[in-house]
């Protein structure tokens, strides 16, 4: 791998301003990149889907090799902080943002990954096997970018997903169930100085549905947790609504579901001890799922990191990814680290030594 050329596309990749739903200036630089590299790309409509300025980029490259296409995937939306990036390159090959943004390397670690790979095949004229790119949007706001892409495109029957934190090596073969809910609490509104007792006090309600509600870690494969809370007008106003929303996670589907449900019969309960309504709504992030270690899109990754002399590390992960889209529209894939540390956060850093690493390991993989 052309260590230089990585450090200068990873760079590069991080200027680029690439919110979720804007990640337009990403795109057209990809797009660019792929058709110099052979592919042919196309664009889909998940941009005006969502009322976003760009959709998600698919790539092919036929090869030479026998067998079934592969792909490889990551994610073109960065969270916020993310306005004028720049990455700083240290002396120890440490790379970090100048601590005011987020530095992107979740996924622009992924991204440079692939091309890199990619470019080392081309200018070598090294046999492949076919090769299918995803880079998608809107992978920061629950996978929405792959949520409705037209799987149809897609022959390949095993992937390999840019966009897992710690050392490169690290796969995930296993992600959750993600449940949202939203309860919306309807009281009764009263001046609370001159007739309380004419109103249905909604916060309270919430509140003592929340201290019936086990929060946190439930059990080692499943969490709860409520985030936000809204509600009243003012300090001398019974609050007639009072809103909660928050989210149950679980590698196993059923307990997540299960969790809601509760929580649901909770807030249910409660309301009618009050004497008030409630709102219940919820809705999926993504589907759990485990791929078995035998498979052999683990063995094949196994095999390329052992070349490398890279050891591997199988974990179980509470976060979601465009894997969770593949996996269930019958794409067998597993999630690999490719460099990104303390991700979401201003801290967010990797290094160029990790970058190289992933990308000999993506490397291998194409050319197997």
């Amino acid at each position: 791998m052309k260590e230089e050329r990585i450090v200068r596309e990873f760079c590069k990749l991080v200027e680029i301003d690439s919110p979720s739903f804007g990640e337009r200036k990403m795109a057209d630089q990809l797009k660019a990149d792929l058709v110099e590299l052979g592919f042919d790309v196309v664009e889909d409509k998940a941009g005006i889907h969502y009322n976003g300025n760009c959709g998600n980029l698919y790539g092919y490259l036929q090869g030479e090799l026998p067998g079934d296409p592969i792909l490889f995937s990551a994610h073109m939306d960065t969270v916020e902080p993310s306005k004028n990036k720049k990455a700083v390159v240290q002396v120890d090959g440490k790379i970090t943002s100048d601590g005011t943004t987020v530095l992107g390397a979740d996924d622009i670690s992924g991204i440079v990954a692939i091309l890199e790979a990619l470019r080392m095949i081309k200018e070598q004229g090294i046999p492949h096997r076919s090769i299918e790119v995803l880079f998608a949007i809107a992978e920061e706001v629950y996978i929405l970018g792959s949520e409705i892409f037209d799987y149809s495109l897609i022959r390949s029957k095993e992937a390999y997903v840019l966009d897992l934190t710690g050392e490169v090596g690290t796969a995930a073969l296993s992600a959750p169930t993600l449940v949202s809910f939203t309860a919306k609490m309807i009281g009764k509104a009263a001046h609370a100085g001159f007739a309380p007792e004419n109103g249905i006090h909604a916060i309270a309600a919430v509140a003592d549905a929340i201290g019936q509600i086990k929060q946190g870690r439930i059990d080692e494969s499943t969490t709860v947790n409520i985030g936000t809370i809204t509600g009243g007008l003012a300090k001398n106003i019974v609050p007639e609504v009072c809103t909660i929303e928050g989210e149950a996670r679980s590698l196993n589907h059923d307990k997540a579901v299960h969790e809601v449900d509760k929580i649901h019969d909770v807030f249910m309960d409660v309301a009618k001890k009050h004497g008030a309504e409630c709102d219940f709504t919820t809705s999926f992030g993504c589907i759990a799922y485990e791929i078995d270690q035998t498979h052999p899109v683990v063995t094949k990754y196994e095999k390329a990191c052992n070349k490398l002399n890279i050891p591997t590390n199988y974990v179980k992960t509470f976060g979601g990814s465009d894997n969770n889209n593949f996996v269930r529209h019958g794409i067998t894939g597993i999630v690999i680290a490719c460099g990104m540390n303390e991700v979401h956060s201003t801290q967010e850093y990797t290094f160029v030594s990790e970058l190289v690493k992933c990308s000999k390991i993506v490397f291998e993989l194409m050319t197997a």
